[in-house]
């Protein structure tokens, strides 16, 4: 095997050879995020025009036929010839990888496209690609079939199925049409490749919703179109375009309630690396040249404690952050930790220490840098490697919050004022979580007098087995004590309806008695603290009444575990029983006894009753109609609602949480005009006489 390796077994992949055999090195993968980062490069390009002042729409459309076409009014794809290779701009884009206008600064001062791939993989990844130009009072034209330049014998409508002729080599752009004096821009249509992408690949509509509305955030004024015409008899058309650039942002993803204003810090500053650039000659050199970075930060902090972190680079999007935005939190934590210092004896905060999860909390920002040729990790983008960003960056931030907390303007006293205070409190909470799970015990808490006198607790050890049964008020605990199995039935009852905690402040919520209790019987903490691992029970099912007070209790309670303790819902460890409303005794002739048959709703009650009425059986009147969970009785409880056999339980759950917390914040925030505009809607959709009065 030794002696028949030899040079002739090398491969030489030439021009988009390689991308269609290692597709992954280029766009990640095969599915469909990578059909995503596809369309994403060549949006991108357009954007890159806009960020460089040039046009100020961006059209995407979905077709019917599984393409998609990206519109702007950029200055166009360069037409003439490129002395190098004697091949049109456009070739030259389309086929030879690493190659582009982004590999200096003379075309583009902060471009997104740096790397010269992302149309040629685009276009060697494509069944069919189609380009058209204007430039000139021209629109030119030229079209590939998997990345070699030809011609399309189109019948009607394009389509990559269509005859191909393969121009070899050189390929000449096609005059398809006229454009005013002045008009410039380019318009992109591609068919992505069944033999590059798997089966199920396909647009996110979703994704790209959210990319372009990101994008209009980050570039003020910049209008972007979206049509979805892939379903003929209901095309869609969405428009994004904003003025108000990051703050606006900022203001659109915070969910909570507002503790400060949107505050926004910019600045840059300047740095020498060794790059190497292009001579006269087209050879690599070395040299020295100066860098100017521009930091523009967006950030305000609300009542709750999840953090919202969004980090770009000439608006490319870095999930991952990298080190801009490792420079903001840098920065962010060491100027607080300063501000609290001087302020420690009217904050109290003693000898402990302000980490940087008690500054994150309830905070949302908008990291963006704009910097010529950063350096990222992979063509992908996700990571700012770029080293000097992270100094510029936390001296942008530190100089910004240093301002602001020395200004003396009263609003801006208030809000720094609110703000440390909430930071600490955060610190607080932080410290005596952890030392409550130091001291913790599962099944001893009772013995130590550590848990509430009224937790009814059961007597297994094992907590997935264990069931938590939250009831409504000692009346529904005295009939489901003995109802339960005292096995692996745990009961605790609450007073009514409990604090509204998307309306209060942390600390409020910890020092209301309900909310701390139901946090200290389930012994996983709150908030950052929440350990799920140190959950007692294994299922927690709130056992509240049909009505309409039952309801709210319930939205109540699970609006405390949505906001404090998220990770009982996203494990599916939340239920709510299902109690029936209707007991229903069917009387049998004779010795037979008689049969109890239990209905869940007002419309299965009447096909109950509508059946028995054909079979011609009698039922005892009036039908019992439970109004609350004391009306039953023990044996009743236990086979309705408690017992695993019999009982109906409603898993709540949380597949898409930024939904559910605009839901939430809806019903349950302080703001009163959407919670009215959604009643008002929604009162259409009411039946009148479903309503149980």
């Amino acid at each position: 095997m030794t002696e028949a390796y030899s040079a002739a077994q090398l491969q030489v992949l030439e021009g988009l050879e390689a991308v269609r055999k290692r597709p992954g090195m280029y766009i990640g993968s095969t599915d469909s995020r990578g059909l995503m980062h596809c369309l994403w490069e060549i949006i991108d390009n357009s954007v890159d025009e806009a960020l460089a002042g040039h046009g100020r729409r961006i059209e995407v459309i979905l077709h019917e036929d599984g393409s998609v076409s990206v519109h702007d009014e950029g200055r166009g794809i360069p037409t003439d010839v490129e002395p190098r290779t004697g091949w049109t701009g456009v070739q030259v884009v389309f086929t030879k990888l690493h190659a582009g206008g982004k590999f200096g600064s003379a075309n583009y001062g902060a471009a997104g496209g740096l790397h010269g791939v992302g149309a040629s993989v685009v276009n060697a990844l494509s069944a069919r690609l189609d380009v058209e130009v204007d430039r000139g009072g021209k629109t030119l034209g030229m079209s590939f079939q998997r990345g070699h330049a030809g011609v399309f014998e189109d019948g009607g409508a394009p389509s990559p199925d269509a005859a191909f002729t393969e121009t070899p080599g050189k390929a000449d752009l096609r005059v398809v049409g006229k454009t005013k004096k002045g008009v410039t821009g380019t318009r992109v249509r591609y068919w992505a490749d069944p033999q590059v992408f798997v089966r199920d690949a396909q647009f996110q509509v979703e994704q790209l919703r959210d990319r372009a509305r990101q994008t209009a955030f980050l570039v003020p004024g910049l209008e972007i179109v979206l049509e979805d015409r892939r379903d003929p008899e209901a095309p869609t058309t969405e428009r994004f375009q904003y003025e108000g650039g990051i703050s606006e942002y900022v203001e659109y993803l915070a969910s909570d309630g507002a503790l400060t204003d949107v505050w926004r810090i910019e600045g840059e500053g300047g740095y020498t690396e060794t790059v190497p650039v292009l001579d006269e000659s087209g050879h690599m050199v070395s040299r020295e040249v100066e860098r100017t970075m521009q930091v523009d930060l967006a950030l305000r902090w609300g009542v709750g404690y999840e953090t919202v972190e969004r980090s770009y680079v000439n608006i490319i999007a870095t999930p991952k952050g990298g080190t801009h935005l490792s420079g903001f939190e840098n920065g962010l934590l060491r100027t607080v930790r300063e501000e609290v210092q001087k302020n420690a004896r009217r904050l109290k905060v003693g000898n402990d220490k302000i980490e940087k999860d008690d500054v994150l909390a309830g905070l949302t920002a908008v990291v963006t840098v704009r910097i010529p040729e950063p350096q990222f990790e992979g063509q992908t983008k996700e990571v700012l490697g770029t080293p000097q960003a992270r100094t510029i960056v936390q001296k942008t931030i530190s100089e910004g919050l240093k301002q602001r907390f020395s200004s003396t303007k009263r609003q801006d006293k208030t809000e720094v004022s609110m703000l440390l205070e909430k930071i600490v409190t955060e610190m607080k909470s932080r410290i005596a979580a952890r030392a409550h799970k130091e001291t913790q015990r599962r099944k001893n808490a009772l013995e130590n007098s550590s848990l509430p006198s009224k937790l009814v607790d059961c007597r297994v050890n094992e907590v997935e087995r264990s069931e938590l049964f939250i009831v409504e008020g000692d009346s529904a605990l005295g009939t489901a004590k003995p109802a339960r199995n005292s096995e692996f039935q745990a009961l605790f009852p609450i007073r009514g309806k409990i604090l509204n905690v998307q309306k209060a402040s942390l600390a409020d919520m910890l020092k209301n008695a309900e909310c701390a209790n139901i946090i200290q019987v389930l012994g996983a903490g709150s908030g950052r603290t929440f350990d799920l691992s140190q959950i007692r029970y294994g299922k927690v099912i709130i056992m509240s009444d049909a009505d309409v007070d039952g309801a709210h209790i319930r939205t109540l309670l699970l609006t405390l575990f949505f906001r404090y303790m998220r990770p009982m819902l996203e494990d599916g460890r939340v239920f709510a029983a299902v109690p029936p409303l209707h007991r229903v005794v069917v009387m049998h002739p004779g010795k037979k006894p008689n049969e109890t048959i239990y209905t869940y709703s007002e419309q299965e009650l009447q096909r109950l009753l509508a059946k028995l009425e054909r079979t011609g059986k009698k039922y005892q009147e009036p039908i019992q109609r439970y109004k609350g969970l004391g009306e039953m009785d023990e044996d009743q409880l236990w086979e309705t609602t408690m017992n695993p056999e019999h009982r109906l339980l409603r898993r709540m759950t949380m597949s898409d949480a930024a939904e559910a917390e605009e839901v939430f914040e809806i019903l349950m925030g302080s703001e009163v005009a959407p919670r009215k505009e959604f009643l008002v809607e929604g009162a259409q959709e009411i039946d009148a006489q479903l309503i149980d009065t």
